[in-house]
């Protein structure tokens, strides 16, 4: 008892030893560290204040009693969202419109980075990167601006198509053009501004990995496959689960702004459900238990994907 007493004392000492170093390295470079506060207080102020509002998920939310004077009514809402003749055809577009945006979205950030890397002319490689990195800094709005004038029934495309002797297609009335449109509009905004964490990558790649391989008879593919994907796969990694993370969270804008009556069966996924029961209905608790409903489920597959990752490949985000 004594032996193991005297042991807790000098674990204890050595805890309060290293907390203490700790402490003293903090308030050596506590410039460095107020470098942080503005990003700090940004999260806490408008991250993690607002989250007292989830309370509003399991309550009859009454503006004019407040948060805390609502009544409580437990898991209500979630059942009622559950039990809605809505729930399945929300889940199976939003994740229909996420799962495929990211199997074809995220491999081609990749494949344009290691592409461009390939470039050995600089003016062209910074025109390809300048044309391709472009679409990224047109607004969302403008971006379904121009989706509406090209694929409208007198638009570009249909215009072309008539020129080839084809019938005009209704592209925005029609539920099964939504999805194509929406994944190949964001494909041509963020292919380009995706690869550049790709590239920033690859420009840490020491040359002399390349010479040891043509010094050993390796060709280009071979390089690429042996040097440079290696040497990106911890960021792809780390996007993947980043992406996966998210997968629920569907850019609301574009869906929103592209949504017509006549695809609201494909368009409609669950952000633009909760803002429409939310502030255009004003069933607040109702719309806050759907937004809990899908932050926890993206929490879930965030935390699972890391897991997963980290066991394949050894990266993870924590």
């Amino acid at each position: 008892m004594e032996l193991a007493k005297k042991a807790n004392s000098v674990i204890d000492s050595h805890a309060k030893v290293k907390r203490g170093l700790k402490i003293k390295k903090i308030f050596s470079n506590y410039q460095l560290y107020l470098f942080l506060l503005p990003a700090l207080i940004y999260f806490i102020v408008f991250h993690y204040l607002p989250m007292y509002g989830i309370l509003i998920a399991f309550k009859d939310f009454v503006a004019t009693k407040g948060i805390m004077g609502s009544p409580w009514v437990g898991f209500k809402h979630f059942g009622r969202f559950f039990e809605s003749f809505q729930f399945w055809t929300l889940i199976k577009n939003t994740l229909g419109l996420s799962v495929v945006q990211l199997i074809v979205g995220f491999p081609l950030p990749i494949f344009l980075a290691l592409m461009l890397n390939q470039i050995r002319s600089e003016k062209y490689k910074r025109f390809v990167q300048t044309v391709v990195y472009a679409p990224h800094f047109i607004s969302v709005v403008v971006l379904a601006g121009m989706i509406f004038v090209f694929f409208s029934n007198n638009g570009l495309i249909n215009n072309i198509i008539l020129l080839f002797g084809g019938d005009p297609i209704s592209f925005m009335a029609k539920p099964e053009w939504f999805k194509p449109l929406y994944i190949a509009s964001g494909v041509w905004q963020e292919t380009g501004w995706a690869a550049i964490i790709y590239l920033a990558a690859l420009a840490g790649v020491s040359p002399e990995l390349h010479e040891a391989a043509v010094m050993d008879g390796a060709n280009k593919w071979q390089r690429i496959f042996h040097v440079d994907i290696p040497a990106i796969m911890p960021t792809a990694v780390i996007l993947l689960i980043l992406s996966v993370g998210g997968i629920m969270n569907i850019g609301f804008e574009k869906a929103y702004l592209l949504q017509t009556p006549m695809n609201q069966p494909s368009a409609e996924i669950i952000p633009t459900y909760v803002y429409k029961m939310g502030l255009q209905q004003a069933q607040y608790s109702f719309a806050a238990a759907v937004g809990l409903f899908n932050a926890v489920i993206n929490l879930i597959l965030l935390i699972a994907v890391n897991k997963f990752a980290k066991k394949l490949s050894g990266t993870g985000l924590w």
